[in-house]
This record gives C-alpha cells, sequence and structure tokens, in this order.
C-alpha cells in the first residue's frame, strides 16, 4: 500500500522557496506545495535567533522522499535545513489518488 507524506522546510527568502517550489513542482516530485509566512525562534551557534521565514509543506508519496531532500538540499541556503516528513494516516480516498496521479 503507498504511504503519502506531507513535507515541511522553512527558508528565510521568498526567491528561494518560490523556486524550491517550482523545481519540485516542475519534476513532479510533489503534487503540491502550500507556502506561508512564520516567525522563527530557534537555537543557533549557541544563541536564540529570531527570523522571519516561509514555510512550505509539500505533499508527495513515501517512495519520492529522498528525491524531494536531494532536491531541496540542492536548492536551500542553510547550513542545515529542516526537512522532514509526516506520513499522512488518514485521508480522503479521492485526495490521496489525485497525489499519486500528479507525482511521478
Amino acid at each position: 500500500m503507498t504511504k503519502y507524506y506531507n513535507i515541511k522546510t522553512a527558508i528565510d527568502s521568498k526567491e528561494i522557496a518560490n523556486e524550491i517550489t517550482k523545481s519540485l513542482l516542475e519534476k513532479r516530485l510533489v503534487s503540491s506545495v502550500q507556502q506561508k509566512e512564520i516567525s522563527s525562534s530557534y537555537w543557533w551557534n549557541n544563541q536564540i535567533e529570531t527570523s522571519h521565514e516561509y514555510l512550505l509543506e509539500m505533499k508527495t508519496k513515501e517512495s519520492l522522499y529522498k528525491e524531494v531532500e536531494q532536491e531541496i538540499r540542492k536548492l536551500h541556503s542553510y547550513e542545515v535545513p529542516e526537512i522532514f516528513a509526516e506520513e499522512i494516516k488518514e485521508g480522503l480516498n479521492e485526495y490521496l489518488e489525485w497525489i499519486e496521479k500528479e507525482t511521478k
């Protein structure tokens, strides 16, 4: 049975966020990308940082995760980018079928 993922990453550049979105969609590695502006606070180099970022949430199949991760890393500007996947445990069958159809 196919498993589906919601993959997340955050980046402080709208241009790079758009580039990641375009690349992943054109390569059919994801079926969709949702982008929203967020404020992030985190530990980095032994101090608390705060930044304005763009959160990307992407829907895909488990089998494409490594390719999605590789493409994000290629385009991302962070030394250690946030990239992780959450399994979609339940979902509308027609929506999951759409993810299947729209990804390679």
